[in-house]
């Protein structure tokens, strides 16, 4: 629950101007937001193999993003899906990848260049 409150600070108290990322950035974020859809799709179905894959996923797309210039709310995402243990497969786990897959498709969504 303390990342989740951490993040809803992060998300109101951001007065920074937008900032727009690279195409590589995008498709890492892209990337996690679709996988954790996955995730918490299976997970939500009872196929727990078919979200550990698509976590095991999730944790690859994670790493390198740790790496770019986005916001820290997307950075404290990045590292706890990375340091998630990848059976951590519930319903409550579960609505949490979820709602970071919603913030990840929004961020993207509204850092685009062009």
């Amino acid at each position: 629950c303390r990342i989740i409150f951490e993040l809803q600070i992060h998300m109101i108290s951001s007065n920074m101007p937008e900032e727009k990322f690279d195409a590589e950035t995008l498709l890492l974020i892209g990337s996690l937001s679709n996988d954790l859809f996955r995730v918490a799709s299976s997970a939500q179905r009872g196929s727990s193999k078919v979200a550990t894959r698509f976590l095991a996923e999730a944790k690859r797309w994670s790493v390198p993003l740790m790496k770019s210039g986005v916001k820290q709310y997307i950075l404290d995402i990045a590292d706890d899906i990375s340091n998630r243990d990848s059976e951590d497969i519930s319903i409550e786990s579960a609505e949490r990848y979820l709602m970071y897959g919603v913030l990840l498709q929004n961020y993207a969504l509204h850092n685009q260049r062009g």
